[in-house]
């Protein structure tokens, strides 16, 4: 048997074909536009996705045996709110995860509604990305198409409805939208009052691994496949990366280097921390987890490397790093305002410490460095639960580098293990397809049999010492730009 699992990312769609012991037999990338109308908003349109994803599994299944293809699943970005009318056309581009327009009903959820209120109706906090602050937004800013809304969806959730006509969505997922009681696994009437929402608006509620459906007659037609593949609800983008890298069960850890960043802690038992500084979610292996999110990770490297520099040769700039724990330069990663720790939507990229003779490597190493102490901040917030973690497996686009391996291993004092797949959600979607056509038991079984540690970078005593200092400085940097951030705004 065969396994689609499909990617929805910020950028692109990665699908790829996987059989039952785990191979990867091919992989596909189709891009599609990010749009920015206005500054700090993040927009994308959902029938943009649908079609490159249609197009990704024809190129995927060319020249495969097509009957083999058993069933899809799905790792997608999170948060971002989809709406569709009576008709099923899309009301408006779908409103990302990264956007930042919300701060108003951010702002009124946690001071109004109130931070302790949230929590105990959803486990969590209400951050400007969330998908209930943009449905606020929409209430308020837009009331004729708030008015038209028959459908409430998360990304991923609309290629499912799209291919099987089934309005789902996973509990993972559902958990980043400020909408759905975590501990518990329904939607919170409180919160649904509280946005204007009737239930009925809202998906049926599924497992990761559990089968919503089948490919409608045409969508299977279209691509050349039996009607009789399974469609599978998938997980949030993090939570299909951690089933893609085998953190599965109590107290492991995963360190995703996306376009976001971040640690993902898996556990059999509910639990959120004081501050809800880390989101405590639904996890796709059935239990649960605790998260951090930075909103920039790898694409700090990528705005420095191809909007600064002027160049993709990622590799080649790394090559003159060689004093590490010594750089003198410190960054700042928030170059779309901050998650996790901090939760400030106005929060700035910031370079401090250059001098006449900072070089272009220093600058370049400031960054892999800076995203490694923001992931630290809600490592250190863990660590305040009694969390004791050693090692971390890693995936996104950033684990390709030897280099920012090492600094993660170093920053934060862990042992890295590298898996032989380095495909993250993707791989973590086929997982779930796989579990869901009962190839596997459970996600557990499928992870352990699935999911292969190739490497581990241990971290060295010194540089650890280094960066422990280093660390110690780059963490009173925010609190003392706070204000200034706030400040610069407003002007």
């Amino acid at each position: 048997m065969l396994f689609i699992g499909v990617d929805l990312g910020t950028s692109a769609v990665k699908l790829l074909l996987m059989d039952e012991e785990g191979k990867i037999h091919k992989i596909i990338s189709k891009e599609y536009e990010l749009y920015f109308p206005h500054s700090g908003w993040s927009e994308q349109k959902p029938e943009d996705w649908l079609e490159q994803s249609l197009e990704g599994i024809k190129e995927l299944t060319e020249g495969c045996d097509k009957s083999q293809v058993a069933g899809i699943s799905f790792g997608g970005q999170m948060h971002g709110l989809v709406v569709l009318d009576e008709e099923d056309q899309v009301i408006r581009p779908a409103i990302l995860w990264n956007d930042g327009r919300t701060e108003e009903e951010t702002q009124y959820l946690n001071e109004v509604i109130g931070k302790d209120q949230l929590s105990k109706y959803t486990a969590n906090i209400a951050f400007t990305g969330f998908t209930a602050p943009k449905i606020l937004w929409m209430k308020r800013k837009e009331p004729d198409n708030f008015k038209r809304i028959s459908k409430i969806m998360l990304p991923k959730d609309y290629l499912a409805y799209k291919l099987s006509g089934s309005f789902c969505t996973d509990y993972s997922d559902a958990s980043g939208m400020l909408l759905l009681d975590v501990e518990h696994k329904c939607w919170s009437k409180e919160m649904l009052e509280i946005c204007g929402v009737r239930e009925e608006q809202l998906p049926k509620l599924y497992e990761s691994y559990e089968v919503v459906g089948n490919l409608k007659s045409e969508i299977a037609q279209m691509l050349g496949l039996s009607e009789t593949v399974k469609v599978i609800a998938g997980a949030g983008d993090n939570a299909a990366a951690a089933v893609g890298t085998g953190t599965v069960g109590d107290g492991m850890c995963n360190i995703s280097l996306g376009t976001s960043g971040t640690i993902f802690i898996s556990s059999r038992s509910f639990g959120v921390d004081q501050n809800n500084a880390l989101h405590s979610f639904d996890h796709a292996d059935g239990y649960y987890h605790l998260m951090g999110c930075m909103l920039s990770a790898a694409s700090c490297n990528k705005w420095w490397m191809e909007e600064i520099l002027r160049t993709k040769e990622y590799g080649k700039e790394q090559e003159g790093i060689e004093k590490l724990g010594e750089n003198q330069v410190f960054y700042l990663p928030y170059l779309m305002g901050e998650r996790s720790p901090h939760n400030d939507p106005k929060a700035r990229a910031v370079f401090l410490g250059m001098a006449m003779d900072t070089t272009r490597e220093e600058m370049t190493q400031a960054v892999l460095e800076g995203v490694a102490f923001g992931l630290r901040d809600s490592l250190e917030v863990a660590r305040s639960l009694g969390m004791k973690i050693e090692r971390t497996k890693i995936c996104g686009g950033g684990a390709k580098s030897s280099l920012w391996k090492k600094i993660i291993a170093n920053v934060m004092n862990l042992k890295v293990d590298v898996i032989e797949s380095e495909e993250g959600p993707g791989y973590g979607a086929a997982m779930l397809a796989a579990v869901g056509c009962g190839v596997y038991k459970d996600v557990q079984e499928a992870a352990e049999k699935l999911v292969k540690v190739v490497d581990t970078v241990e971290p060295e005593a010194g540089l650890v010492s280094k960066y422990e200092e280093r660390y110690c400085k780059f963490k009173a940097i925010y609190p003392v730009l706070k204000d200034v951030f706030r400040e610069n705004q407003q002007c």
